[in-house]
């Protein structure tokens, strides 16, 4: 028997949890779950339509992962070996 996938809502409260809802690739899977449990409720265009722009956003999103294999792939976190300036500092360009 194959385990059922997360709700949209427990995908939430879990990413929350770990305090990864701002990252850009995780919201995309919660997009995803959501798009998921209301696919019922749409017609087929607006399903789609919804889909294409989810996987458009998710293009734009690019090789976001390169360099942050690590934090990306397995949530083992990397600090840069360049630090930046905060913006607006004297530093900042």
């Amino acid at each position: 028997m194959e385990p059922t996938p997360p709700s949209a809502a427990e995908l939430a409260r879990y990413l929350e949890s770990r305090e990864e809802l701002s990252k850009p690739w995780m919201l995309q899977m919660l997009r995803l779950a959501k798009l998921k449990e209301t696919r019922g409720s749409m017609s087929q265009e607006d399903y789609m339509c919804s889909i294409r722009q989810a996987h458009s956003d998710l293009m734009r999103l690019g090789e976001f992962w390169k360099g942050r294999e690590a934090e990306v792939f397995s949530g083992v976190y990397l600090s840069n070996d360049v630090i930046e300036p905060l913006p607006g500092s004297s530093e900042d360009r």
